[in-house]
């Protein structure tokens, strides 16, 4: 895969400035946590707080009646390109409702805006941190928690906000850590580049079987975009046109031979799955246009200008046809300010990923193993995997069971393998519920495996 430099220029810094910047023009007064109606899923006996910090995101933070003491800030997926809302917090809170039920408190930020920028996001977590500290006083532990996107966000949190070189337990509180350890499930790991130039693949290939996204007749427009800025298209308006070339959407029988042999060579080139295709084109359609038309100044961080593309009945006729884009270096730049880690932890990182993971591959684990190795940081992660195949939550008995494992590291420098994980999640099965899929032995192939690295 392409190793991405970020460089310190002028006009990269400029461009990197809009990853941050507010969504509205003047954000509204912020509001201090206030007593709310906890979601359904919660704990009965839980406290639960919203509010607003100065920046304009929302917030949600639950309470256990017999807190542990230990703090967990979780830093959401997505992103979504939309503002955000109380409910989308709200739905955050409840799907990682275990971890209240284990006996921690929860906090999640909306993020400040809508749309791509991972440093924004890791700000946002980091201020409501604050937040919790000033009204609910210094938790024991904090841990930081990132799913999916959020994995990429708490992986750059854990090192703007973690250990400082030479700080010492008696240091000014500015040196102190924000936080102790950090968990990542379902991680968007390695950088905006490593996690989404397949999109781009996705994109071209799509467009060579199926010719319909733009179709000949409409605007057309370097793909690296998404969409044009002032595009009217929906999710439903990009499923019919999926649904006519492909037939996803229909069952197998109904399908065409036509469509058939599209959807086969779609999928045996891209290697994504046929029930998240969908997914990965609106990603690489309307996330695409915010981050490439919003965010880096209307530059492409992607490029497959010499990508060898195989698994096509006719692999010479689709390297010929498929369009071809080059990155432009202050976007790829730009991305890799924001989004990709440097490796260089000093605080315990603990990872879990479904091996069958269709959104975010777990091919993803070795690009994050491999540049934590190469900043000589190894000691500071374990990585475990489970043999799932969904995205956005594993089994309750899973999470009770890595923070356990990450805390004792923590507390008493007991670093967990992945065998000790599986057997805690086994005794944490009584109270969670059956289902632990552990499987301490697994180590995923690189990304290579699955995005094209040939010409990159």
């Amino acid at each position: 895969m392409r190793t991405i430099v970020a460089r310190c220029v002028p006009a990269l810094i400029a461009t990197t400035a809009l990853f941050a910047a507010v969504g509205i023009a003047h954000a509204a007064e912020p509001v201090p946590p206030r007593s709310a109606g906890c979601p359904a899923s919660v704990p009965t006996d839980a406290q639960c707080y919203t509010g607003r910090d100065t920046e304009g995101a929302l917030y949600w933070i639950a309470i256990p009646a017999q807190w542990n003491r230990v703090l967990v800030m979780h830093s959401h997926g997505g992103p979504e390109t939309g503002a955000p809302t109380l409910e989308r917090g709200a739905e955050d809170l409840k799907r990682w409702s275990v971890m209240v039920k284990a006996g921690y408190a929860w906090a999640g930020s909306t993020y400040r805006r809508g749309g791509y920028g991972v440093t924004m996001a890791a700000e946002d977590t980091e201020r409501l941190r604050k937040i919790f500290i000033a009204r609910f006083g210094q938790p024991r532990r904090t841990i930081l928690h990132g799913q999916s996107y959020g994995g990429g966000v708490a992986a750059k949190g854990a090192e703007l906000y973690g250990p400082v070189a030479g700080a010492t337990p008696g240091a000014p509180s500015e040196l102190q850590p924000a936080y102790d350890g950090v968990l990542l499930t379902s991680g968007v790991l390695g950088g905006g580049g490593n996690a989404y130039e397949f999109r781009l693949d996705l994109r071209v290939v799509y467009q060579y079987v199926c010719r319909n996204h733009p179709r000949p007749d409409e605007t057309q427009y370097p793909l690296w975009m998404g969409l044009p800025l002032d595009s009217k298209m929906h999710r439903a308006d990009l499923a019919a046109r999926v649904k006519e070339c492909t037939g996803v959407g229909l069952p197998a029988a109904q399908r065409s031979p036509e469509q058939a042999a599209h959807l086969k060579t779609i999928l045996s080139v891209v290697k994504v799955p046929e029930r998240t295709l969908l997914s990965h084109l609106q990603w690489g359609t309307s996330l695409f246009q915010d981050l490439t038309q919003k965010r880096l100044g209307g530059r492409n961080p992607f490029g497959n200008a010499k990508v060898v593309y195989s698994g096509s009945d006719d692999d010479a006729a689709l390297n010929a046809g498929v369009l071809r884009y080059e990155a432009d270096p202050q976007a790829v730049g730009a991305l890799a300010e924001d989004s990709r880690p440097t490796g260089r932890l000093r605080l315990p990182v603990l990872t879990l990923h479904a091996i069958h993971d269709p959104t975010a591959f777990v091919e993803l684990e070795s690009t994050y193993r491999d540049i934590v190795a190469s900043a000589g940081a190894s000691q500071w992660l374990v990585q475990t995997f489970a043999d799932e195949a969904e995205h956005s939550y594993l089994s309750d008995a899973e999470y009770p069971a890595l923070m356990t494992a990450l805390l004792d590291w923590i507390d008493k420098g007991d670093k967990p393998s992945p065998q000790k994980v599986a057997a805690l999640c086994s005794q944490y099965e009584a109270g969670f519920g059956t289902g632990c899929h552990l499987q301490p032995d697994y180590r995923p192939p690189p990304l290579s495996w699955r995005v094209p690295a040939l010409g990159r």
